[in-house]
C-alpha cells in the first residue's frame, strides 16, 4: 500500500507539472505589448493688460495729462487741453481678444470740455465709448493698442461775440461751482470664441 500511494503522489505530481507546464507555456505563446501614454492638451494661454496691470490701472488726473504751455497752476481751466493714453496689451495670449472701454460716474464735467478721438469729436466722455472698442486677433503680431484721447477746454467757444459772451459766462459759473471733474474708467476683454 505504501508503494500504491507513493505512485498516486507521483502520478499526481507528475499531472500537476504537466498542467503547470501547459499554462505556462500557453500564456508566453502569444506576443503581448503594452504601450503607456497620457492624453495631453495644452490651455491656451490668457494674457490682458491695460496701461501694464492687470487688475486697475492709476488713477488718472487730466492735470498731469495737459500740454504745459497751458496749465494754470495744476488745474484745468478755459484754454488748457491735454491728451491721455490708454493701453490695452494681449501681448502673450493664444487667444483672440475683444476689448472695450467704458466710462461711468461722470460728474463735474466742465460744460465747454470737448474730447477728441481719432479726430471725432465728443461733448463728453461717455461718448468716444462706441470708438473705444476693437478686437486683437489671436494671429496677429502687434497685439498692442493704444487709444489717446485728447481734452480740450477752449477758451472762447462760440463764433459771435454774443454767443461768446455766454459761453464765457458758463465757464466762470463753472470755475466758480465745479470742483474736482472725475469719471471712472473700465476696460474689459473678452476671448473671441474659436471657430
Amino acid at each position: 500500500m505504501k508503494k500504491s500511494k507513493r505512485k498516486g503522489i507521483y502520478i499526481v505530481l507528475l499531472l500537476l507539472l504537466v498542467v503547470g507546464i501547459f499554462l505556462l507555456g500557453n500564456s508566453y505563446s502569444k506576443y503581448v505589448t503594452q504601450v503607456d501614454g497620457k492624453g495631453v492638451i495644452e490651455v491656451a494661454k490668457w494674457a490682458f493688460l491695460v496701461n501694464g496691470q492687470t487688475a486697475s490701472i492709476t488713477n488718472l488726473s487730466l492735470a498731469q495729462t495737459y500740454q504745459s504751455d497751458t496749465l494754470v497752476e495744476n488745474h484745468i481751466a478755459p484754454g488748457t487741453r491735454g491728451s491721455f493714453d490708454i493701453i490695452v496689451d494681449a501681448t502673450g495670449s493664444d487667444v483672440g481678444i475683444d476689448y472695450k472701454v467704458t466710462f461711468a460716474n461722470e460728474t463735474n464735467k466742465p460744460n465747454n470740455m470737448k474730447f477728441y478721438y481719432n479726430g471725432i469729436m465728443a461733448n463728453s466722455i461717455k461718448e468716444l465709448e462706441t470708438l473705444l472698442a476693437g478686437n486683437i486677433s489671436a494671429e496677429t503680431e502687434n497685439k498692442i493698442r493704444t487709444m489717446t484721447i485728447e481734452w480740450e477746454w477752449s477758451y472762447e467757444t462760440g463764433t459771435t461775440k454774443e454767443e461768446i459772451k455766454r459761453q464765457d459766462s458758463i465757464d466762470t459759473q463753472d470755475g466758480q461751482t465745479l470742483n474736482q471733474y472725475q469719471f471712472d474708467i473700465l476696460i474689459t476683454g473678452t476671448q473671441v470664441e474659436p471657430n
